[in-house]
């Protein structure tokens, strides 16, 4: 699973060859969790409030890179890193 980027202890990674909706997998310590890139929302699992704002934030300013990337993991090839939150 390629890692994306990585923020304030945030790991945010692509599986290749996963299932629709198009999304990301985030974690933080021992929390879990996927978004879905078109509507920047929680799709399963749980991160502590701040940390999914962080994400949220992130994946909107890079939404179009997201896609892009998840276009790549879908034809098994390495996606693009993207610029960490700052």
């Amino acid at each position: 699973m390629p890692t994306i980027s990585i923020f304030y202890g945030i790991v945010i990674r692509m599986f290749f060859d996963e299932h629709a909706p198009p999304h990301f997998h985030a974690q933080y310590g021992e929390f879990k969790a996927s978004i879905d890139i078109r509507t920047l929302s929680l799709m399963e699992g749980e991160l502590p409030r701040r940390a999914l704002e962080l994400v949220l934030d992130w994946a909107e300013l890079h939404q179009a890179e997201l896609l892009q990337d998840w276009d790549l993991c879908q034809q098994h090839l390495q996606p693009i890193k993207i610029e960490p939150l700052h």
